[in-house]
């Protein structure tokens, strides 16, 4: 079980690198969050799971999702 979510983790984390649009972004390091928090009460560490659920998962995703809407796009051809 702890290969299978370090396994997501990984996967996630080389997603968020490679993605264009950043708001897939944010998902995915919400989502290593999330599975973060389920792998720390796992390994018996609530403490720590509830505050990576809480300030990785919530607190950081919306002020990551505020500081998107915030900004403007710049494509390719205004550059």
């Amino acid at each position: 079980m702890n290969m299978l979510l370090l396994s997501l983790i990984l996967a996630l984390g080389i997603y968020a690198l490679l993605s264009r649009d950043l708001l897939h972004s944010v998902i995915a390091l919400s989502a290593i969050s999330m599975l973060s928090a389920l792998l720390f009460t796992i390994l018996r560490a609530p403490d720590v799971a509830i505050t990576e659920a809480a300030v990785g998962a919530g607190v950081s995703t919306v002020i990551f999702v505020w500081a998107i809407r915030h900004t403007q796009r710049r494509d390719k051809e205004e550059s």
